[in-house]
Formats: structure tokens, C-alpha cells, sequence
């Protein structure tokens, strides 16, 4: 996803890496500092809810065997948001896939995972993630408990959340227009970088020089979900990072992607991948029904789009 901009010296912008992607922060207006403290903002809650770091709050609490776990008020957030997801999708976004992730082969940063030997063995992964029902959360306290056996895996939803935060947050101290995109994951608000409000290229699956869309915003998030970029070979199978809760394998389907346009960055990842376990005839009926809009993108690279998108349209490739 790649971000238009027309020349303006009251905009300042930063790319670099952070959880486990490209990230691509942009500020306008407000004190010069402020594009420095979106960018730690990202290291600060990356570093609370990474799983592949050992000292961060997601991965504390992968290690309680039950036990009840304090976080922070971010991550209080990311749980309930998490929970309401699972709740609303009927399952098919679901964070306690951690286990079967992990068994499936992705243990380890992606590049790690890339790193290793395709041929080294993975456990089956041939059963249901169990779901979000007997995650105990007391807000009063800002106390988490996962049950035993339980593993919370944050996903792209900790991105789409990270990039809300950061955009509501960085408004609130000063700057007139904000984005953040995390590997695909963008929010955007306030006065947009161009006359024709904030334009966001979405990538092509199967061809990376290439747009299945430009897309136009005031304000509101943009996510892709796809199979195409997070994929690796175990047991002689090829694996990617969209688990399906109910049966926790990767589906072989004939969608690519699935791009949706909501309100907030988290929410969209949570009806992304419910749109993508829906299957290529359910997809665009599912955004639909959840007061969204968005494409889906098929092998062979065609892409299909709800009605509903067309006044985000800014160029159809």
C-alpha cells in the first residue's frame, strides 16, 4: 500500500521497519518532534505486544500457564478488541490460533521462518483454535487471564490497533493530518496530504508493480489481508498465516486478497479475515454485512469490488 502526496513543507514523513514489516509514518502540521513520537509510539507498543519478544506483555502472558497476568491499559485494549472481534465474526477472526500458528511452522519472525530449512518437520495442525470464551479480563484491575493450553497471537489486528492509536493519538497532540500504514495495516485522519484526500495504492498480489486500486479517504482505515506475501513450505505442504480457526490449517481458496475500507484500522482487519475464510462467493457479501466495503482479489489476478467502494475510487487499475 503505497501513499500520494502533493509537495507541501509542512509534511514530514518517516520509513522504516517495525513489527515484522515496512511501516510508513506521515505528520502534517503540529511541532517538528511529533513524527518522532509516532515512530516510538510503534517501537513502545511493538515491544508490548510482539510474540516473537520474550519480555513483551503478549508473550508474558503466553507463559502464565493460567496464571493471571497485569498489562498495560494498550494492551487491555488490544485484548478486548481482540474478544469483540471473535464475538462479531462468529470465530473466524480469532487470536487464540497462537498454538497452531506456532505448530504450523511460524515460531519465529517470518524472515526466520524463511530462514529455516523448508523440509524441517511441523507438528499437525488439524484441530480447532479454542476460542475466546474463558479469556478472563478485569478492566478495574487491567488483569488478563488466559486459560491454560491458551495462546493470544495479535496479528494483523495489533497492527490495524497500533495504527488507530497512534493516528487519534498524534491528532490529539497537535498535528492537522496524520497516517500510518504498517505493512498494509493504514489508518488515516485529520487534513489529508493531497487536495483529493488521502490516496492509498493497494498492491497487486501477483504482481508488486502493479495497483489493484487507488482509493481515496478523508479519514478511516485501510487493510489488506492476503495470502500471497506470508506463505513458507513445512512437511512438503505450502503454509501461510491465515489460519483458519475452525480447522487450523491454511485453506487452499482461489481469493488472493481481501481489502477493506472501515472506520478504524482494526476493525477492517477483523472483517478481512473474516471475508477471506468466507471463500471467493461468500467474500464481498460478508464486508457488506458488516456495514463495510472493499475488493477481493482471485487468482489469475482478477479483482471484484462492492458498489459501495466506488465513491473511495480514485483509479482502477
Amino acid at each position: 500500500m503505497n501513499l500520494a502526496m502533493d509537495c507541501n513543507v509542512g509534511i514530514r514523513e518517516r520509513h522504516f521497519a517495525a513489527m515484522g514489516t515496512s511501516a510508513h509514518v506521515v505528520v502534517i502540521g503540529g511541532a517538528p518532534e511529533l513524527i518522532d513520537v509516532a515512530v516510538a509510539r510503534v517501537e513502545e507498543l511493538e515491544s508490548r505486544w510482539s510474540r516473537f519478544r520474550e519480555s513483551s506483555e503478549i508473550s508474558r502472558l503466553n507463559s502464565a500457564d493460567g496464571q493471571a497476568v497485569w498489562v498495560s491499559a494498550d494492551t487491555l485494549q488490544l485484548i478486548e478488541k481482540s474478544i469483540a472481534a471473535w464475538r462479531f465474526t462468529n470465530g473466524r477472526f480469532d487470536p487464540t490460533v497462537y498454538h497452531l500458528l506456532c505448530e504450523s511452522g511460524y515460531d519465529r519472525s517470518f524472515l526466520d521462518v524463511l530462514a529455516c530449512d523448508e523440509t524441517r518437520s511441523s507438528a499437525s495442525t488439524e484441530q480447532a483454535a479454542p476460542g475466546c470464551e474463558s479469556i478472563v479480563v478485569d478492566i478495574a484491575a487491567s488483569v488478563v487471564r488466559l486459560p491454560k493450553g491458551v495462546g493470544f497471537d495479535p496479528g494483523g489486528i495489533g497492527k490495524g490497533l497500533a495504527a488507530d492509536f497512534i493516528v487519534e493519538e498524534i491528532l490529539d497532540d497537535g498535528a492537522t493530518g496524520v497516517m500510518v500504514n504498517l505493512g498494509g495495516d493504514a489508518r488515516v485522519g485529520g487534513v489529508p496530504a493531497t487536495s483529493e484526500g488521502w490516496m492509498l495504492g493497494i498492491a497487486h498480489p501477483t504482481d508488486p508493480e502493479a495497483f489493484c486500486a487507488v482509493l481515496s479517504l478523508d479519514s478511516g482505515g485501510v487493510v489488506t489481508s492476503t495470502r500471497a506475501m506470508r506463505k513458507w513450505m513445512r512437511n512438503g505442504v505450502e503454509r501461510h498465516h491465515l489460519i483458519d480457526p475452525s480447522t487450523g490449517a491454511s485453506p487452499i481458496t482461489e481469493l488472493e486478497s481481501v481489502t477493506i475500507v472501515a472506520p478504524e484500522a482494526w476493525l477492517a482487519e477483523a472483517v478481512a479475515k473474516a471475508a477471506f475464510l468466507a471463500g471467493p462467493v461468500d467474500a464481498l457479501p460478508t464486508i457488506d454485512r458488516f456495514g463495510c466495503t472493499g475488493l477481493v482479489t482471485f487468482e489469475g489476478g482478477h479483482v471484484e469490488a462492492l458498489s459501495s467502494l466506488k465513491p473511495y475510487m480514485a483509479l482502477r487499475v
